[in-house]
């Protein structure tokens, strides 16, 4: 959770709380302790300001339905709007924030192509996929699901891959056994995926292999190349010799873990350069996995 910033709570705010927030979102805040606490006391109704804006801009490009799975696609836009506005806010002081938020958004918007107008990100295919990536950037057992959901690795394969081990190891089991004991559940609430969204995929998979492992492959890198947008500026991806150093002098493994589950090139590379001659593990590849 953002500093300074409360989540949303049961209890919907009363028409008097509302106007008095927007009256406090409208006036001037010169310090980041006054926008911090602004921001914290009126989350809710910005929250639903920038899923409105986004909500609004799908339906003037046609891309909007009344139903929950698109409901849930713009409230889960609208927050990561409004984590980068906490963010960006403070440096932007002094400022008037239901302005600055509607500035934001609607920069965002404006952009050529922005990636959540992208159509297949609304099929079910789409919103799984942009799902599971967009969950990995803030849970690391969503992150290391990722090397599982989109490549079939066990947790074992993962540590091969990485070339990690002690601790590292044992939680990466621990990772995959919390992601299937809760955390698949929460994010499939969370993305508005159904169980009958799971079986028509599965149907389709299992009908058009090649074809929907390749619709798969053409989203995830569209998705991994957005995402990887919020890496550090330390986190690029690294030539084959930057590979073949930090495997040989065995530091990264924080990089290591986070950047090889959002970018299929590096994987490959980094599995080539990991080889030592004797193990028999094909290079990962993208075959999409519905379950955990």
């Amino acid at each position: 959770m953002t500093p300074g910033v409360r989540p949303l709570g049961s209890k919907a705010q009363t028409r008097p709380d509302r106007t008095d927030a927007l009256g406090r979102l409208d006036a001037v805040v010169s310090t980041v302790e006054e926008f911090d606490r602004v921001v914290s006391q009126a989350w809710p109704l910005l929250l639903d300001r920038a899923a409105s804006c986004t909500k609004r801009y799908l339906r003037e490009i046609g891309q909007w339905s009344d139903d929950v799975a698109h409901e849930k696609f713009v409230l889960r836009w609208g927050a990561e709007y409004l984590e980068q506005f906490v963010v960006c806010g403070r440096s932007e002081i002094p400022c008037r924030p239901l302005f600055l938020l509607d500035s934001m958004v609607a920069k965002h918007h404006s952009r050529p192509d922005p990636f959540c107008y992208h159509p297949d990100l609304l099929t079910p295919l789409g919103r799984f996929i942009d799902g599971l990536v967009g969950r990995a950037l803030i849970s690391r057992d969503a992150l290391i699901a990722l090397y599982h959901h989109c490549y079939g690795l066990g947790p074992g394969q993962v540590i091969t891959v990485l070339r990690l081990d002690g601790s590292e190891s044992s939680r990466i089991y621990k990772n995959f056994q919390r992601w299937r004991d809760s955390g698949w559940s929460r994010t499939l609430e969370h993305m508005g995926i159904t169980e009958a969204d799971l079986q028509r995929l599965n149907a389709q998979q299992d009908h058009q292999r090649h074809q929907f492992n390749t619709d798969a492959e053409h989203l995830l890198r569209f998705a991994q190349a957005h995402y990887r947008k919020s890496e550090p500026d330390h986190y690029p991806c690294l030539s084959r010799p930057q590979w073949e150093d930090m495997f040989r002098q065995g530091y990264g493994t924080e990089y290591r873990i986070w950047h090889l589950a959002l970018c299929v090139d590096c994987l490959h590379t980094a599995w080539d350069v990991g080889r030592d001659g004797t193990s028999t593990m094909d290079q990962p590849h993208v075959v999409l996995k519905l379950q955990p």
